[in-house]
């Protein structure tokens, strides 16, 4: 049985390979956790009625229309409507239209 004798860079290569791979594996599992958690929040925020699509934005880089995508596939159809019907024409949920001009989120507490 032959072996093959590899340099000490090749070896260093291979240790680097390894590692990424372990690195984008434990980056993978952290993200699923924490990607349930994220779907949430965006729902919430989507919910509330102070808070524009601006600052939804501006946390996870969604536009209106990804929003309302994303909305439409996470809650059910009733909901769906009910959060459109509600969402529709309010002046707080555009930065636009909005006197006061929020500019951080606020939670329900």
């Amino acid at each position: 049985m032959l072996l093959k004798k590899y340099s000490f860079t090749e070896l260093r290569l291979c240790l680097a390979k390894q590692k990424k791979v372990f690195k984008q594996k434990a980056q993978k599992t952290r993200d699923e956790a924490n990607q349930e958690y994220d779907l949430n929040r965006l729902i919430e925020m989507a919910w509330q009625d102070r808070l524009p699509f601006d600052t939804i934005y501006e946390q996870y880089g969604l536009t209106e229309n990804q929003v309302k995508n994303k909305m439409r596939k996470l809650i059910s159809k009733r909901a769906y409507e009910r959060w459109r019907k509600r969402v529709q024409g309010r002046v707080t949920k555009h930065t636009k239209k909005c006197e006061h001009k929020p500019n951080r989120f606020q939670g329900p507490w």
